[in-house]
């Protein structure tokens, strides 16, 4: 298979990595009759050893618990039944822990259990208690061991996928990289199993439409969609991420080794934890809508989100939630923890500060949106001019850190 680019220098940020998640898809743990496979997980296993003992911090978001319950239930196919599927995901989760933990005890490594679902991001609380049970476990010497909670998630609390899963919690953790380990040697032009012509991109430094129409037009196979999904993500909050093949040899020794292996997403910049949490976890609850002299305020000269400047208010949320922020044209601009109930804001929007408890009958605070939690959408349809790109830099520098 030939390289797009092969004379690209490796980043030596990838090289240097301390903390690292690491994602392993159900082929790089399942045989073909899609049951554990003991050879695979001990190769993963002592991988990960391996860069606990050069120093590295470990994170396993691991697929594979239903396909653990299938073997142990001696079902002939995946479940289509809802109900069935997730008690097949209780008792795989049980029988992959299990021989997780035989593996990783031969060399003497403890691990520990932590199952998700998209909750445990959307409430700043548990997002903040996530982090510090995570950061307490490595500093412990524990290798946690991630997996979605398939056994209670329903559809409004799914992640969705343990590549969005992986993505998550390398935000979550600030962490130095993301490996995403699949069944192929990473994003190639076309499927390699079904053309010669195929090529792998060795690096990608903005995920642009072409790079998703790749993935997503069956051109490329093993879930490839999702993955370029999450490195989206991870490459938004600053994180290098790298889709390369489990199956190879070391493949995690050597990309930490500077070797060319997989694809390669490089990020442009780092975010602090409440800009990622605001920008990339918390879904908007609602939108408000600002006019231009407010627009100007925030984008050029970093200033808080103050009544006056407010026009209108869409949707219903609460103080604290995240908001929207729009300009007269319905373009998003911004995001922000509000101070005031979207009923508040409809009462006080126009109003001077001074008016605030006038109108409500208290105030708890002056601005609408605090600057410290108010961030610029970074690629909008409305950024392309360098005052948006430097205000962007403005507000990461004046913002509070969480």
């Amino acid at each position: 298979m030939k390289c797009v680019d092969e004379g690209y220098k490796y980043d030596t940020i990838i090289s240097k990595a301390k903390r690292i998640v690491v994602k392993v898809g159900t082929s790089n743990l399942t045989d073909e009759r899609h049951r554990l496979d003991s050879k695979k997980v001990e190769k993963l296993t002592r991988e990960v050893v391996e860069l606990k003992r050069r120093g590295k911090e470990v994170i396993l978001v691991s697929s594979g618990a239903i396909s653990a319950g299938i073997g142990r239930l001696n079902l002939k196919q995946r479940p289509r039944d809802v109900k069935l599927l997730q008690a097949t995901a209780a008792v795989g989760q049980n029988v992959l822990m299990s021989t997780y933990d035989r593996y990783f005890s031969a060399y003497g490594v403890t691990i520990a259990q932590i199952l998700l679902t998209h909750d445990d991001f959307r409430s700043r609380t548990r997002y903040l208690n996530l982090r510090n049970t995570l950061l307490t476990l490595l500093k412990t010497g524990v290798v946690p061991v991630i997996n979605e909670n398939d056994t209670t998630a329903v559809e409004e609390i799914k992640v969705g996928d343990n590549d969005s899963l992986s993505a998550l919690v390398a935000s979550n953790l600030e962490a130095d990289l993301l490996i995403i380990l699949t069944d192929t040697d990473g994003l190639c032009t076309y499927d390699p199993r079904r053309s010669k012509k195929a090529e792998l991109i060795p690096v990608v430094r903005d995920i642009t439409p072409e790079i998703e129409r790749i993935a997503s037009n069956g051109r490329s196979v093993g879930g490839m969609k999702t993955k370029i999904e999450a490195a989206k993500l991870a490459m938004n909050a600053g994180i290098p991420v790298v889709i390369a093949n489990g199956a190879k040899e070391n493949v995690m020794l050597r990309i930490i080794g500077g070797e060319h292996v997989g694809t390669r997403f490089i990020p442009k910049s780092r975010m602090n934890d409440r800009a990622r949490w605001i920008l990339l976890v918390s879904p908007p609850k609602g939108r408000i809508i600002v006019d231009d002299g407010a627009k100007e305020a925030l984008l050029l000269r970093g200033s808080s989100l103050l009544p006056s400047g407010i026009t209108g208010v869409e949707g219903a949320f609460i103080h604290g939630d995240t908001v929207s922020i729009v300009d007269t044209h319905g373009i998003e601009f911004a995001r922000g923890i509000t101070n005031y109930s979207s009923t508040e804001i409809e009462r006080i929007k126009g109003a001077h500060t001074d008016d605030i408890e006038r109108i409500l009958g208290t105030k708890r605070y002056d601005e609408v949106v605090y600057r410290g939690n108010l961030y610029l959408i970074r690629g909008g349809e409305d950024e392309g001019s360098t005052e948006a790109r430097l205000s962007w830099n403005k507000l990461s520098r004046v913002s509070n850190p969480a």
